[in-house]
C-alpha cells in the first residue's frame, strides 16, 4: 500500500482529520493538500444529484471519479499517474471520508442556470 493509500485508509477509519493524517496529506501533496483541507473545513465540497462540485475562489470545479475540470488537472498533472490529484479532487477524497460533503437534493445543471 502506498503512502497515499495510507492517509486515505487512516482517514476513513478515524472519520476525522487528526494531526498525523493532516501531516501525511501535507507531506505528500504539499500546497494542494493544504488547499484541499481548507476547502473541506470551509464546507466548499458540494454534492448534487449529478455532480460533486468544489467551490474555488473564482470558479466551481466538477469532480467525478477523481477527475476534475480545473486547469491544474488538465495541464500540470500526469494523467498516467492516478496518485496525482488536484486540490479539488483531494478535497472530495477528504470530505467523503469524514462525512463533510454538503449534500443538495437537486441537479447541479439546474443550479448553474441561476449563476
Amino acid at each position: 500500500m502506498s503512502e497515499i493509500d495510507d492517509w486515505r485508509t487512516a482517514l476513513k477509519r478515524s472519520g476525522e482529520l487528526r494531526p498525523d493524517i493532516v501531516s501525511a496529506i501535507l507531506a505528500i501533496h504539499g500546497d494542494r493538500g493544504s488547499r484541499a483541507i481548507d476547502a473541506v473545513s470551509e464546507q466548499r465540497v458540494k454534492r448534487y444529484r449529478d455532480f460533486t462540485v468544489v467551490v474555488g475562489h473564482d470558479e466551481e470545479y466538477l469532480v467525478e471519479d477523481g477527475s476534475c475540470t480545473c486547469k491544474d488537472s488538465q495541464y500540470n498533472l500526469d494523467p498516467t499517474d492516478p496518485d496525482q490529484r488536484c486540490w479539488h479532487a483531494l478535497a472530495v477524497d477528504i470530505a467523503d471520508r469524514i462525512g463533510a460533503v454538503d449534500h443538495h437534493d437537486m441537479w447541479y445543471s439546474d443550479v448553474r442556470e441561476f449563476l
